[in-house]
């Protein structure tokens, strides 16, 4: 059982540390660990954070999921596991808020690009790249004496001073786009006219021999090789897994060829077993129901729920390709001599991507083919692979939460975190409540670095992680997040929450998370003054952003065809021009015989 590895692991790690008289290193005072302000460390940690995209809480073996993730189940059983981490419910803001401690809306990254209505293009805090005077953690750091390094998905602009070169790395090798193939420079999606990678600042070639998770590890390994050695380093590595397309070595997929063949029900039942099992969420914790709209199992055709099942297969593959090369990266820390003072944080930046691209879209099954593509059931996520699970597996994948990416239930926003290291003592998983605003705090802190009041959003994770305290903040502090008009805070065991279309409604309701974190008894009418306190809560959270509300009637999927049909025009404008030219042409030629005929049959 998941629980008892955990607990076995632990008890190991705590047992061999007594044996040897080890204790952690560098662990500040009480006063330091609250404010930071720690005197610098003789030796100062490095810091390796792992960001992987689009993976659910349970997705990980170590969460309880059907994945094998032995690295980072390793570096779970030496550090700490969070119960109860948030992060936003989409991928810019929320790599925004990692990297900056503060809220994406006081980034300029609220929303991304594709989503993003006319109305609120260009607004203060919507610009999509970092504002004048936003600093990220890499030049925090750097300005500490860190070496700084980036590898994998940034999608926080490419314009002038947007890269991360700009921001405080001193190398980088990464991906503006909210996705790309795995095994090829092209892009997943007709928004995109290809992938676009830099180095450095400059556009980037891909090697014929790329593998996203392979080629990420390896460049950041020889990012930390060509540093001085005398100096720590600050690695941040974002992977494309399990972004769409997913794709993975069939060495990693056929091993669960039969894992999901009996469909998204029994997965959203037995995670939700399991959670109950392992301590996710108390005994007897309901399960939502599924999101309106969605299929049955039973309703697909063989043919269809093979697609799905071997999609699914692939997407567990493709967790255990990431994990295994976050192994080789653990191993060559470990041959080097720097694994021991280097902290690790592993997380996610949202919930499971429900997008089935696929789904009643003649033009996008024109694209896939056009590109290289091919959607089908015998495939095992090799090169030429178009892997998606869709919103049925998500909702599944999202188990016990409610609904899935982009949306602020729980399955949008509660995710993975782990964190291992020197200062870090082996405990039992926190269940305090934390975000993804408070890793930026924690690292700075951890460096010995200095933040004055009002510089982060976030709180600094060191009196849980040393375990001086259970909890980061105090039940009374309410915590917001809005992306693209959905919407949730959190105060103590409440959460208020609105979802827009088309699988939200645009109602705001009330639940207790701690009994419910399934999000299946609205309390607003029940506790109507502890609804109307959230509520004042948010309206104050949001003033104090610049939240700005949605023009009426938004739907974020109409917005991304609208969208991606304005960037299609521009680059293919010559294609758009000729077609115009021919159009013409025929009208004139038509005319003209027209009028031809005319003249030959007078009246």
């Amino acid at each position: 059982m998941p629980g008892t590895k955990w607990m076995m692991a632990l008890l190991l790690a705590a047992g061999l540390a007594a044996a040897v008289g080890a204790a952690p290193a560098s662990i500040p005072t009480s006063a330091q660990k609250i404010t930071g302000e720690a005197a610098r460390p003789s030796t100062r940690p490095n810091f390796v954070v792992l960001l992987a995209d689009d993976l659910a809480l349970m997705d990980l073996g170590t969460y309880g999921g059907e994945a094998s993730t032995p690295n980072i189940e390793s570096l779970a059983s030496q550090g700490r596991m969070f119960t109860r981490y948030y992060s936003s419910p989409l991928c810019s803001p929320s790599r925004a808020m990692l990297l900056t401690g503060l809220d994406n809306h006081r980034t300029g990254v609220s929303t991304i690009q594709e989503v993003i209505p006319p109305e609120h293009m260009g607004q203060k805090g919507y610009s999509l790249r970092f504002e004048p005077g936003v600093r990220t953690i890499a030049d925090r750091l750097k300005a500490q004496g860190y070496r700084t390094y980036m590898t994998g998905k940034w999608h926080l602009g490419h314009g002038s001073g947007d890269l991360p070169n700009d921001h405080g790395f001193d190398r980088s090798f990464v991906l503006d786009a909210s996705g790309a193939d795995n095994w090829e420079q092209k892009s997943y999606m007709p928004y995109y006219k290809t992938a676009p990678w830099f180095e450095d600042g400059k556009p980037a070639t891909l090697p014929k021999d790329f593998y996203s998770s392979r080629f990420l590890v390896d460049r950041m390994i020889d990012y930390i090789d060509a540093g001085p050695a005398d100096q720590p380093f600050f690695a941040y590595v974002g992977f494309q897994a399990v972004h769409i397309p997913v794709q993975a070595p069939a060495e990693f997929t056929r091993k669960y060829a039969d894992t999901y063949r009996e469909g998204w029900a029994a997965m959203r039942k037995a995670r939700w077993q399991r959670a109950q099992d392992i301590g996710l969420i108390p005994q007897g914790a309901p399960l939502a129901e599924p999101v309106d709209g969605l299929r049955t199992w039973e309703s697909l055709t063989r043919e269809e729920q093979a697609l799905f099942a071997r999609h699914m297969a692939i997407n567990a593959g493709m967790i255990e390709a990431m994990d295994h090369h976050v192994g080789r990266l653990i191993a060559h820390l470990k041959a080097t001599g720097q694994y021991d003072n280097t902290v690790f944080v592993f997380t996610s930046d949202n919930g499971p991507e429900p997008s089935n691209p696929m789904a009643g879209s003649r033009l996008m099954d024109l694209w896939t083919r056009a590109n290289g593509y091919s959607v089908s059931a015998d495939n095992w996520g090799e090169k030429g692979t178009y892997g998606f699970i869709g919103p049925e597996f998500a909702n599944a994948a999202s188990s016990p939460g409610a609904m899935f990416k982009f949306y602020t239930s729980e399955g949008g926003l509660h995710v993975p975190m782990i964190m291992a290291g020197p200062g870090i003592a082996p405990a039992a998983p926190s269940a305090a409540m934390t975000t993804v605003s408070d890793i930026a705090p924690t690292l700075l802190a951890m460096a010995g670095g200095h933040a004055d009041a009002g510089t982060f959003d976030g709180t600094s994770l060191l009196p849980v992680l040393s375990g001086e305290s259970d909890a980061v903040r105090g039940p009374d502090v309410p915590v917001g997040f809005e992306v693209s008009g959905n919407a949730a805070l959190f105060k103590g065991p409440y959460k208020v929450v609105r979802n827009l279309k088309p699988y939200g409604d645009g109602r705001w309701r009330l639940f207790d998370i701690s009994t419910d974190p399934g999000e299946t008894r609205d309390l607003s009418a029940a506790e109507p003054a502890k609804f109307a306190e959230l509520m004042a809560d948010y309206r104050a959270y949001a003033q104090r952003n610049g939240v700005l509300e949605m023009p009426e009637g938004y739907d974020s999927t109409q917005q991304i065809g609208k969208n991606t049909v304005k960037k299609m025009a521009g680059h293919y404008w010559y294609v758009l021009a000729g077609l115009a030219v021919l159009i013409v042409l025929g009208l004139y030629g038509a005319l003209r015989l027209i009028r031809r005929r005319g003249r030959a049959n007078p009246a």
